[in-house]
């Protein structure tokens, strides 16, 4: 359960993540934003980043094994760095009509299956 548990909250703070990092984008795009100062977009950003620190920083402690979780350190790197990877494409493919996959990037993330599948080995 501590496993699902801390997946959940990765993909939670990662949505937070994306729309902190990438969000602006859009709302620029959608003319919402295009007089805010850079100082406005940063904060913007900020509060949002506080909602994925939220997420994060639990999913990390209940995940950590130091802490009687399943994984280690680096097996919750690689399924953070994972999860944001498919969060990220996921929001991107959605809201960002003029992005598209291409073979390339399906070819890195199965690299990325791949780097799971490693790190999760005996």
């Amino acid at each position: 359960m501590k496993a699902l548990f801390t997946i959940i909250l990765l993909v939670l703070s990662n949505i937070f993540m994306t729309f902190a990092w990438y969000g602006h984008l859009k709302l620029q795009e959608m003319k919402v934003s295009t007089s805010w100062p850079l100082i406005l977009v940063i904060l913007f950003s900020w509060g949002l980043a506080f909602f994925e620190y939220c997420a994060q920083v639990p999913a990390n402690r209940i995940g950590f094994s130091g802490n009687g979780g399943p994984f280690s350190l680096v097996q919750l790197k690689v399924i953070q760095e994972v999860v944001s990877l498919v969060v990220f494409t996921l929001i991107v493919t959605v809201l960002f009509k003029g992005e598209s996959l291409h073979w390339n990037h399906l070819a890195a993330f199965g690299c990325l299956v791949l780097a799971v599948f490693f790190v999760f080995l005996k």
